[in-house]
């Protein structure tokens, strides 16, 4: 009986693990030398590149400093209002892409909840690169700021009362003692939230639309190229692919080398214990 288990066991293993890596071995082996370095030099290519390594890169600064400071208040705060809050910074991660896009243009846009206001004051963001980066901060964010609790839970009680008794303040205990402990947990974090940055749709396709040089990153320009030109939507794919893969290589090894405070998405998405 327990050989039947072991074997079907590792036949369901097998067969799931299969079907998650087909797709990309078909990417990878469809993909010749030659196809990747023409679909490389399409035109659509140069620009979302650039758009995405910008947008990215803001939408990622835009979410670390107030992302640690909303982890470490959720980490703080105790019972009702501690999981609620989480529970909200957890939603967007279990929500679609393309609702995610919807509410930010409802919320945002000329008819939205703060239209009127942002037009009284001459800024129209949707459909522009401002738009871009506000999906992105919106699908990421929780990625950072899960992460970073999920960090700061980790850290020993007694290190913030050592410091509290020598005098430190709250704000220099957290500073000097608490943000030093949890690093490479925040680390790990805020390259998921970049990753997935990089890798949105739904959600700017929805609010910024898919305009070349403007508001077309490269996952919307995998999505134009597959109309024209098939050879740069498997270059941009494996672009992304390779980029996922050597982040998650990154850490795993960080992790391997510096302990259970480097966390991954699995770990970020646990909520951890409670003090």
């Amino acid at each position: 009986m327990t050989r039947l288990w072991r074997i079907g066991a590792t036949l369901a293993a097998g067969t799931l693990l299969a079907f998650l890596l087909l797709p990309i071995v078909a990417l990878a082996l469809t993909t010749g030398l030659g196809d990747l370095l023409a679909g490389l030099r399409h035109p659509l290519v140069a620009p979302a590149l650039r758009l995405s390594l910008f947008t990215t890169t803001v939408s990622l600064v835009l979410v670390v400093a107030p992302g640690t400071a909303l982890a470490w208040r959720i980490v703080q705060s105790r019972g009702a209002v501690g999981r609620a809050i989480e529970t909200l910074v957890e939603l967007p991660v279990v929500i679609p892409p393309a609702v995610g896009g919807l509410a930010l243009l409802l919320a945002f846009g000329r008819r939205g909840l703060l239209g009127e206001s942002l037009s009284a004051l001459g800024v129209s963001i949707p459909f522009t690169t401002l738009a871009v980066i506000l999906a992105e901060v919106f699908v990421s964010a929780p990625f950072y700021v899960l992460a970073a609790a999920a960090a700061f839970r980790r850290l020993d009680p007694t290190l913030l009362v050592v410091a509290r008794s020598l005098g430190a303040s709250p704000a220099r205990a957290f500073s000097r003692v608490a943000l030093p402990a949890a690093a490479p947990g925040l680390v790990a974090g805020a390259a998921m939230s970049w990753a997935r940055s990089l890798g949105e749709f739904g959600a700017t396709l929805m609010f910024a639309g898919n305009l070349t040089g403007r508001t077309q990153t490269l996952p919307l320009a995998v999505y134009t190229a597959l109309e024209s030109d098939l050879r740069a939507a498997q270059a941009i794919a494996l672009v992304l692919v390779a980029v996922a893969f050597v982040l998650l290589f990154v850490l795993r090894r960080a992790a391997a080398a510096s302990g259970p405070l480097f966390l991954g998405l699995p770990s970020a998405l646990g909520r951890g214990p409670r003090r």
